[in-house]
């Protein structure tokens, strides 16, 4: 165990060592990052259409909940041996895979439309299996960023993927709605499409996405209980967990939320997609400007003031007149909640070692995505058995608790101490 110890600190040394070429000269990050930008603009067009597609067939905002829960039920469940089998496993590997599966799964709904035979099962399948495969991808990638940029790198990289899904959702909300305004199945092609692009840019980054391993093979529940045990005495990284998993709970249903709300107002499918794309426009700007932000600003003085902020824009939902109104609540709200993921996401991961980057990040994501499916679920059901006021309110309370826990948490007031 020690020699093992002794080998991790040593390749720890060596990539320390290595020279990395700046962000946009550094030619597989750049591959990963293109890859991942066209990846994600394809999922903001079909997220958008799921609801879209549930509601135009069965008319329950319930049943559109429950699509979205299955989606993020696989991460409470799979995530921790994930993360223990993708320290042993090539990474970029199952990234290929993963990719692939969802090229096939995907691409099975515009076939079901083409020949009339589309069911709400097979839409609920495509969620699971869809959830599925991202557990693993999104492990695999999220450990493989720091073989690919320098440890310094690490804030600003993590930046430019926050504004990648900002960027994803400028592009792919509008995109979603033109294109489910012509045509039931052109939203899920496009998806299927940018699948496989993802797939030739993996294909062509040669950087190793994890360092080279020993050949020792312990039991996977050794391992994933080696995952937990780091994760426990990080009492900093812990506080973080259970702080993202509350406002996930609060916060993951929000986009049914506004597409209820945005119907109310008699919002088209195209108006909602351009509504999405500000609101991407605002979370780009946010997470370009968290690193600059973080430069003279403390942890907890960004986490306090973007969550109090959010306490108050939340409850403003509800007095929306109109579109315009609507839309600039929702921007305002999507340029603050990247500024707190971007200074998290920097901090937590220079802290974590190569070895058991996969374990700590499934046990970590495990709890703060486990909140996903319960939110998605009680989202819609709120909304279909008390109306938005209500579903909105709830948020807003959960969102003071979130707040206070924030604002008192001696670990999370003495981050930069």
């Amino acid at each position: 165990m020690i020699e093992n110890q002794n080998q991790s600190n040593l390749q720890e040394e060596a990539i320390e060592a290595r020279t990395y070429p700046p962000l946009w000269r550094n030619r597989d990050y750049l591959l990963l990052w293109s890859g991942q930008v066209i990846s994600g603009v394809g999922t903001q067009v079909s997220q958008l259409a799921f609801p879209l597609l549930i509601l135009a067939l069965t008319r329950s905002p319930a049943q559109a909940g429950i699509a979205g829960a299955l989606r993020t039920i696989p991460y409470l469940l799979l995530s921790l041996p994930a993360g223990a089998l993708l320290d042993r496993w090539n990474r970029k590997l199952v990234m290929i895979i993963c990719d692939l599966g969802r090229f096939l799964s995907m691409g099975s709904i515009p076939l079901a439309l083409f020949f009339g035979h589309l069911t709400i099962v097979q839409l609920y399948v495509v969620s699971l299996v869809e959830g599925v495969l991202f557990v693993f991808f999104d492990l695999a990638e999220v450990s493989s960023l720091p073989q690919v940029v320098s440890r310094e790198q690490l804030p600003a990289a993590s930046a430019q993927n926050i504004a990648t899904f900002n960027i994803a959702m400028l592009l792919g909300a509008p995109l979603g709605g033109i294109l489910f305004s012509i045509g039931r199945a052109f939203p899920f092609l496009a998806d299927t499409v940018s699948y496989f692009c993802s797939v030739v840019s993996l294909f062509f980054i040669r950087t190793p996405f994890q360092q080279e391993r020993s050949s020792d093979r312990r039991a996977l529940l050794p391992e994933v209980r080696e995952g937990l045990k780091w994760l426990w005495k990080q009492r900093f990284v812990r506080s973080l967990a259970v702080i993202l998993c509350g406002l996930n709970l609060m916060t993951s249903g929000i986009a049914l939320v506004v597409i209820v709300l945005g119907q109310h107002v008699h919002a088209s499918t195209i108006d909602l997609g351009v509504l999405f794309a500000v609101s991407g426009v605002a979370g780009v700007l946010g997470s370009l400007l968290a690193p600059i932000l973080y430069r003279y600003l403390s942890f907890f003085t960004l986490t306090t003031v973007t969550f109090w902020a959010q306490v108050v824009l939340t409850p403003l939902l509800i007095l929306a007149p109109n579109l315009l109104v609507l839309g600039a609540i929702i921007a305002l709200l999507f340029f603050l909640t990247p500024i707190f993921d971007v200074v998290q996401r920097g901090r937590r991961m220079a802290l974590i070692p190569d070895g058991l980057q996969a374990r700590i990040n499934s046990v970590y994501r495990m709890i703060v995505f486990s909140a996903n499916p319960i939110s998605l679920a009680m989202t819609g059901f709120l909304l279909q058995s008390t109306g938005t006021t209500a579903t909105v309110l709830i948020m807003t309370g959960g969102l003071v608790l979130i707040s206070l826990f924030a604002t008192f948490n001696p670990y999370i007031r003495h981050a930069d101490a």
